[in-house]
């Protein structure tokens, strides 16, 4: 038995099938298999790029699918993914007719045995760790397929600002690095959608980062007098805020809206500026802990956030040591209250029916009576005297008892620190709420 003869691709095997191809004689390939001598000077014409006209630039078309995103480096403005791609291009030097060949329609072939574009990503910063060891499959009418699996470690502008509810837009730029427009140019083998849908379909990793779109450009990149074809491809992530919100949210939420809630604490008692400044160590202790979730370097919104929480419990923290000490000083040594003041806080009591006069005798023998204290424009009520005591009242009578005048003027001073604390209490919450919504919005944005 004789096999058949192959034809190997030298000046005389090959025959023009058309006035710009050739044709190899592949019969007796689908039973003996494919003989390598038949592609051997095709192989042998790997370092020239495959034309038969050379003003003719050769057209690679490139997709690729995103099938993890690995890291998303923040410091160094690094996005780490793990890509696919897919380059087509046609070489005239390798065509059969599959009738001949007992319907074989394509082959596969050692990918470093064929010419491969030097197709790059601009924005890459790492060593390629390609396996070598790859395939190609090359189809009966002269088109290669080469697939290539690379994990891509490029620069990314990362805008932290809004962290944790950030969107990432990087790109991955596709160029030649030798070939101009010339001699290759660039094309796109699935559209934009279909890399989008494809790379959600295979994507692996549920991890910080979930995938949004993708989308495409075609500048042209001139370097001197050279102009190179290129594809852009804009990658736009969004992280997963979920981990954040249970970690840093909610528990910082929680903490102000407990030191909001301590205003209610009678500040008499001397217990609610010892609960804040627990409160305000404790909230120390928590930014310290979750540090590390934080990004490190730049300044995003939510660390605007945790400076006014942390700011809010400081100053309410203030306002109560000040009271403390206000309550402490007019108990013990009051002060005389200023003319403008006083008459600034009967009025308000006046008008939330706070304060009412009363008549100057509500029982026989007994009652409170109005009084004009030095330097003072309006009356001040003075506390009933009983009879019976031993003190001697102003008109001489040792049976009744005056307490002292500084009683009112104490009382009209506790009256004053409640209000102030009821006025700082409402501001505090008026400039939370409208910092938080504040904060919330530009998030929502």
């Amino acid at each position: 038995f004789e096999p058949p003869s192959l034809v190997s691709l030298s000046p005389g095997s090959l025959s023009h099938a058309r006035s710009d191809a050739y044709t190899i004689n592949c019969s007796g390939f689908h039973l003996n298999g494919v003989d390598p001598a038949a592609f051997q000077p095709v192989f042998d014409r790997k370092a020239f790029r495959p034309v038969i006209n050379s003003s003719i630039p050769t057209l690679v078309n490139i997709s690729f699918t995103l099938s993890a995103i690995l890291d998303v480096d923040a410091q160094i403005q690094l996005l780490t993914s793990f890509l696919w791609v897919n380059m087509v291009w046609d070489n005239p030097f390798i065509r059969w007719n599959p009738e001949e060949c007992g319907g074989l329609k394509k082959i596969s072939v050692a990918a470093k045995n064929l010419w491969l574009p030097d197709i790059f990503i601009i924005e890459f910063m790492d060593v390629d760790q390609t396996p070598p060891s790859l395939s190609a499959y090359v189809y009966s009418s002269g088109r290669i397929k080469y697939d290539k699996p690379m994990k891509v470690t490029s620069i990314c502008n990362l805008d932290i600002f809004y962290f944790p509810f950030d969107q990432q837009n990087c790109t991955l730029t596709f160029s030649s690095f030798l070939y101009t427009v010339d001699n290759l140019l660039l094309g796109m083998e699935k559209e934009v959608w279909e890399i989008t849908d494809n790379s959600r379909s295979v994507i692996r990793t549920q991890g910080e980062w979930e995938l949004l779109g993708i989308n495409k450009a075609t500048p042209k990149l001139i370097v001197g007098s050279s102009l190179y074809d290129q594809i852009m491809f804009y990658v736009t992530i969004r992280r997963r805020p979920r981990l954040y919100i249970i970690n840093l949210l909610v528990p910082s939420g929680f903490l102000i809206a407990i030191d909001a809630l301590s205003f209610f604490l009678p500040a008499e008692g001397g217990n609610r500026a010892p609960f804040k400044m627990t409160l305000l160590l404790g909230y120390t202790v928590f930014l310290l802990m979750m540090n590390d979730l934080l990004p490190p370097s730049g300044t995003p919104l939510i660390s605007v956030y945790f400076a006014l929480c942390l700011s809010l419990m400081v100053v309410s923290l203030l306002e109560s040591i000040f009271l403390t000490y206000l309550l402490n000083l007019v108990t013990t040594q009051p002060p005389p209250m200023p003319r403008w003041l006083h008459s600034l806080l009967l009025r308000y009591l006046r008008a939330t029916d706070c304060y009412k006069k009363r008549p100057q005798k509500e029982t026989k023998g007994s009652g409170p009576s109005l009084v004009h204290l030095p330097g003072l424009m309006e009356p001040v009520v003075m506390a009933a005297w009983v009879p019976g005591s031993s003190e001697t009242s102003p008109n001489g009578d040792p049976g009744s008892k005056r307490l002292p005048l500084e009683s009112s003027a104490v009382n009209l001073w506790r009256k004053f620190c409640h209000i102030l604390d009821s006025l700082l209490f409402w501001l505090y919450l008026l400039f939370m709420s409208s910092s938080l919504i504040t904060i919330i919005a530009l998030w929502n944005s």
